[in-house]
């Protein structure tokens, strides 16, 4: 038996690091202006007031998901009466967006859909030598593989013929991608940056924060960008090595034009954050420049989501476009983990007539994703949605509203993507191209089985309950 004196004080202690974690907790909470997802608010809570020693040091490492901005005026003015009233899921996607602070719709050309892993290497390609003057390149992950190899190659040529390169990995993303050597690039003239390295983030509670974006701008005027990382897999896979990696179904595109600009100040803002995190928290972004929504030809929205926007920009836009469709929502997901919110739209679009048809891998590279994700595909199909299985690796990202919108880039259908991640998608209006879109999605889906749900049994009910209280972390 322990002696009293001892309990007490171990008690006395245990409580006074439970009060200091949870002030500690409402204190940055309120101060940053998180907004956690209930089940991640829950989590932090019991957890630092049943075991402070252990929760208090993790919440200081992963307990932030904004960094703090303020929420910026509005870019867009009201709408007319006429366009308020009007049921057009591509303005009404605008409008919020304006409301949203995001930039403007702005015009592109030469947009190239990729069919496969060559056609987007090739595309990769033009963009790296074509640059002259610049070129930033931002991916989550970089291979220590052959494609590693003939992209880093690439970039030191072209920092040797003059042209300034900045590469941007994401802290955690640069380990994945097998630690790409970086010391021939960073020797060439390569200015290379790590965004929130593991362990090593000077700004307290941002180690959780990864940046998912891919894109590549060159001389601010071509964009490349979609779900593809810069390693093998993603492309046209490598049977030179043992165990052989075989490429996976992903999408890309590249264009030119004022997006492309858009893009390349989204960079400047990554990089800035990542070389200079206390600057560039200070430093108020640029305000957008204000334009009535109304729809222009060839033209696009770049869609920033993450931690450095006031709002969820990509959940928010997703969720309100499945009120609003119409006749079809078409989307393509390696992982579907969604919040009760989202997935609630998705159903109701489908109880209401709206043909909700999803394209998903058999099997994920993610092995807990795949385990959360049965009960949201029950529901979804209880409710009339059609749920599509390849049996391949899909890593595309890409949602279709009726014939008037398609959202395409880095942000998969699970809650770390939604909530946590720095994501970049690419809404576009312009009807042609939305077709492309969803023709790229149709072809996926031709060699795809239909899901057939299956009563759970209760054990499996309950660990997939418990699966999807941890989802928000996947």
């Amino acid at each position: 038996m322990l002696p009293e004196a001892l309990i007490t004080r171990v008690l006395t202690l245990h409580s006074l690091l439970a009060l200091c974690g949870l002030v500690i907790y409402a204190v940055a909470s309120h101060a940053r202006h998180q907004r956690r997802h209930p089940s991640a608010a829950i989590a932090w809570v019991v957890s630092l007031a049943l075991m402070p020693y252990l929760a208090l040091p993790l919440y200081l490492l992963f307990g932030s998901r904004k960094v703090g901005r303020k929420r910026a005026t509005p870019s867009a003015p009201a709408l007319p009466f006429e366009a308020r009233h009007a049921n057009s899921p591509a303005l009404r996607f605008q409008q919020l967006a304006g409301a949203l602070s995001l930039p403007r719709a702005a015009p592109y050309a030469q947009l190239a859909i990729h069919d496969g892993g060559q056609q987007a290497l090739e595309a990769l390609r033009a963009v790296l030598l074509g640059a002259r003057s610049t070129l930033d390149v931002c991916t989550f992950l970089l291979g220590r593989d052959r494609l590693g190899s003939e992209i880093t190659r690439l970039l030191i040529q072209k920092a040797r013929e003059g042209v300034r390169v900045r590469l941007l990995l994401d802290g955690i993303g640069a380990y994945l991608g097998g630690r790409p050597d970086l010391g021939p690039l960073k020797a060439a003239g390569v200015q290379v940056a790590l965004f929130v390295p593991p362990l090593r983030s000077p700004l307290p509670g941002r180690t959780n924060l990864r940046n998912h974006r891919k894109m590549v701008v060159a001389d601010g005027q071509r964009l490349w960008t979609g779900g593809r990382n810069l390693a093998a897999e993603y492309f046209e896979g490598d049977t030179s090595g043992r165990p052989a990696i075989e490429p996976w179904v992903d999408l890309s595109f590249d264009l030119s034009g004022e997006l492309a600009a858009q893009a390349g100040q989204r960079f400047a803002q990554d990089w800035a954050f990542a070389t200079q995190p206390a600057q560039a928290l200070q430093e108020e972004p640029a305000p957008p420049v204000p334009t009535p929504p109304a729809l222009a030809a060839a033209s696009a929205q770049l869609i920033p989501s993450g931690p450095d926007q006031a709002d969820d920009t990509v959940y928010c836009l997703l969720v309100a476009s499945c009120f609003t469709a119409r006749s079809r929502i078409l989307a393509v997901t390696p992982y579907f983990v969604p919040d009760a919110t989202l997935l609630m739209a998705l159903t109701l679009a489908a109880r209401r007539g709206v043909a909700v048809d999803l394209l998903l891998p058999r099997r994920s590279n993610h092995l807990l994703a795949d385990m959360a994700r049965p009960a949201a595909l029950r529901e979804l199909a209880a409710a009339g949605g059609r749920v599509w299985l390849m049996a391949g690796m899909v890593h595309a990202k890409a949602v279709i509203i009726d014939s008037e919108l398609a959202l395409a880039g880095s942000a998969n259908l699970d809650e770390r993507s939604l909530f946590l991640n720095y994501e970049l998608m690419i809404a576009f209006f312009e009807p042609a191209d939305v077709q492309r879109f969803g023709d790229w999605i149709e072809r996926q889906r031709a060699g795809a089985s239909l899901y057939e749900a299956q009563p759970p049994g209760m054990v499996r009910e309950l660990g997939e309950g418990l699966l999807r209280w941890l989802t928000f972390q996947l």
